[in-house]
């Protein structure tokens, strides 16, 4: 029996000292079927994904997803949404969220008090 599903993908977030990347697997996906936007400290994910069934074809297993699915990912700091960048290479999205100044590690110089 056929399995249909809306399955959302994995998601996988971590940090560099600049950035955050966020990562999910994408297959069969173009660009122009994702939306993406930051709010605060939220990033939304939205995706269509088309039923691209074969004429003629009968499933025996059917488990990726198809159809729209809405993801959102908070953030675990504050980004600057005017530096964030994707990139859909090979089924997978990455999204890369420049941090927002007040969020990057900052170097402080001690001095000596004599």
């Amino acid at each position: 029996r056929p399995v249909v599903g809306r399955v959302r993908p994995a998601v996988n977030v971590w940090e560099t000292d600049d950035a955050l990347k966020v990562e999910l697997e994408l297959p069969g996906v173009q660009s122009d079927q994702i939306e993406l936007s930051v709010a605060g400290d939220e990033l939304s994910i939205k995706v269509e994904r088309p039923d691209a069934e074969p004429q003629g074809a009968t499933y025996h297993r059917r488990e990726r997803g198809v159809g729209s699915f809405a993801r959102v990912v908070r953030l675990p700091l504050e980004v600057d949404a005017n530096r964030v960048e994707a990139e859909l290479r090979h089924g997978v999205l990455t999204i890369t969220l420049g941090k927002a100044q007040s969020a990057r590690p900052r170097k402080i110089e001690v001095t000596s008090g004599g």
